[in-house]
């Protein structure tokens, strides 16, 4: 391609709307423009590497006999309504663009394919003869971000590998989970890309195991901990440690004191002389389900940890039924306004004890004064949404009191496994200003009846597999995600096979996606220098480009004009820099762009060189005219292995 036919705009400055380097150089580099918030228009440049992309994962997907199509972007609700995501989705996340049709037909742009899928197998599928098949596109998704940011990190408009597999059993779908495994991590490798596979939560699409392939990046939005020994790395989200080993308490009776000016962890052990481990902080949180229902739960936790929010969601969504509920619309901080709606009196936030009494519920409750209080022992959580669930912890069921779209009248009460144990611990006495010393499970307190494990690993934190590596800390992007679904779709849609034996079974289903057009933003956020994009070459637009320092120089133009026809006949994909511009303005747009090689037309013609110049390391050096071809061609073959 000669670029001067081709649509080429560079920007010297940084656009205002671009956060990050990565989102920065590609607006520069005119790759992407801007159309409207989170929709970006891919240019050539950008196009041929989303190309060069897509067949690497391809390529992957066939060789493993995954059979590739292409599913109905448009999508009915019936079908998400059938599988129990369609209020997860439109309200609960609220990430699905949806609207009536002119038949007034609820219908939505897919933001992912399990539904579809599922139809498609229980409509096309009969026998475990047909049995594992796998199939897989490569197309635009569709998803309303509340803060569409970082160009195509998170878009509202962005394309994705999406596949599915179905599997007579579990053993089956294992394996197809491993072959999936090996592929994405072929592909992040072909791509040039430096990356790690962690252990994952499976999120909305829900399943049992998950792993997300994260791209390292100092820029990335995912936390990643990991051990040095290479025997373990998970998302913070789902990662799990050994916590430090708490103190001895220096209270040796029960008591209450005066706490004044304590309103966090660190203040009270301050305060008190003691360890933050020594102290139980009691964390509330408001969950309001798909049916209306409101649920007051009560985390009580080892001063010293953190609620891994994510994990909460996963323990209460386990109990989801006993609540008649399907999914939760919102998990969030009580407020003042919140706690309008249900508080009978105020609460004694910063100083709430396990034991703080169900009669600070009303489920209609006559607009009672605001709450305000400290974040001490006794703590409002941070904010949060998602698809989580809680559950009753006695024999009385919570139904019995709130009714459908009420208030349940009791604190659903859960203990972390850090706080289960410890002995002559501080904690809120639900009197403000105010807590106790000395206090034991089974003796002032009752211990929750539900014990979980939601505390959330940091690093330093001990290894569970080996206690004498501690965990790290990396940033990553997250590229590509593999799921064990299990039965969950296919049991909510009725996606079933005739076994052997003549019994009808449901489908266990596989899920594995790649974000191509990330992938790609993501390449250049892990490589690049202070003068532009440094791309790996099997990704590249183009191998090399060649600036001709003056188009006017008839030896200088021949010269690039023969090496440009034999390199593109050698296969090196070859950009010819032949504008009218000063070879300042073409070096410099070379190396913004980041193209691999660039060859330089210039001085050494005249001894019958050509200067070579790598963009990655920006050696260069004096090739031989008649060599120049295969040694790129050399270079190239070596990098693309």
């Amino acid at each position: 391609m000669r670029l001067s036919n081709m649509l080429f705009v560079t920007l010297r400055e940084d656009p205002a709307e671009a956060e990050i380097p990565s989102h920065k150089l590609l607006l520069r580099a005119g790759y992407i423009r801007r159309i409207g918030s989170g929709i970006y228009a891919y240019l050539p440049l950008m196009w041929r590497v989303l190309q060069k992309v897509s067949q690497i994962v391809r390529e992957e997907m066939n060789a493993t006999g995954a059979q590739e199509c292409l599913l109905p972007q448009l999508q009915p609700s019936e079908l998400w309504k059938e599988s129990g995501r369609w209020d997860t989705y439109t309200k609960a996340e609220g990430i699905m663009f949806a609207f009536p049709d002119r038949q007034e037909r609820e219908v939505a742009l897919g933001p992912t394919h399990e539904e579809v899928i599922t139809t498609i197998a229980r409509d096309m599928i009969r026998s475990y003869r047909q049995l594992p098949v796998h199939l897989y596109q490569i197309q635009t998704k569709f998803r309303d971000e509340i803060r569409p940011r970082f160009g195509l990190m998170r878009g509202r408009e962005f394309i994705m590998k999406d596949g599915y597999s179905f599997h007579t059993d579990e053993e089956s779908l294992k394996k197809t989970y491993q072959d999936m495994y090996q592929a994405y991590s072929n592909m992040l490798r072909r791509s040039g890309l430096k990356f790690r596979p962690v252990e994952a939560d499976s999120g909305a699409i829900g399943g049992s195991g998950s792993t997300e392939f994260m791209i390292l990046a100092e820029a990335g939005e995912d936390e990643v901990l990991y051990t040095e020994d290479g025997q373990y790395s998970a998302n913070v989200e789902k990662a799990v440690s050994l916590p430090p080993d708490a103190e001895p308490s220096p209270f040796t009776s029960y008591e209450k004191r005066e706490t004044p000016n304590t309103p966090t962890i660190d203040s009270l052990s301050e305060f008190l002389k003691c360890s933050p481990t020594q102290i139980v902080k009691n964390v509330l949180y408001q969950a309001i389900y798909d049916n209306g229902m409101t649920v007051l739960v009560l985390v009580s936790i080892r001063g010293d940890q953190d609620v891994n929010e994510v994990k909460l969601n996963n323990e209460l969504v386990k109990l989801a039924e006993q609540y008649n509920a399907k999914t939760l619309l919102s998990l969030t901080v009580p407020d003042a306004t919140a706690q309008q709606k249900w508080a009978s009196k105020p609460l004694p936030l910063g100083y709430i004890a396990p034991d703080i009494a169900d009669d600070y519920i009303n489920s209609t409750p006559p607009n009672p004064p605001l709450v305000r209080g400290g974040t001490g022992s006794g703590e409002v959580a941070p904010s949060v949404t998602g698809g989580t669930e809680a559950s009753p912890q006695s024999g009385t069921s919570p139904l019995d009191k709130g009714g459908q779209g009420g208030v349940i009248p009791q604190f659903l009460r859960l203990v972390d496994k850090t706080a289960v144990d410890l002995k002559n611990f501080v904690t809120g006495s639900n009197e403000s200003g105010y807590h106790v010393v000395g206090a034991n499970w089974g003796e002032q307190f009752q211990l929750p009846k539900i014990e979980v494990d939601v505390r959330k690993a940091k690093i330093g934190d001990r290894a569970i597999h080996n206690p004498s590596q501690t965990l790290q800390s990396a940033r990553g992007i997250e590229a590509g995600h593999i799921f064990q679904l299990g039965t969950k779709y296919s049991k909510a849609m009725g996606a079933t096979y005739t076994s052997e034996s003549g019994e009808e079974c449901p489908l266990y289903m596989g899920c594995y996606g790649v974000g191509v057009s990330r992938l790609a933003q993501a390449a250049v956020e892990q490589s690049y220098d202070k003068d532009g994009i440094i791309w790996p070459v099997m990704i590249a637009p183009y191998h090399v480009i060649i600036c001709v320092p003056n188009v006017g120089d008839i030896e200088q133009m021949a010269a690039a004009e023969k090496l440009y026809a034999e390199l593109n006949k050698a296969g090196i994909e070859t950009l010819l820099d032949d504008r009218n511009e000063r070879a300042g303005v073409k070096f410099k747009d070379a190396d913004l762009i980041g193209i691999p090689y660039r060859i330089v037309t210039g001085r050494s013609l005249k001894d019958g060189k050509l200067e070579v110049v790598e963009r990655a390391t920006k050696k260069s050096q004096d090739i031989p005219l008649d060599k120049v071809v295969s040694t790129l061609k050399d270079w190239i073959n070596a990098a693309l292995q």
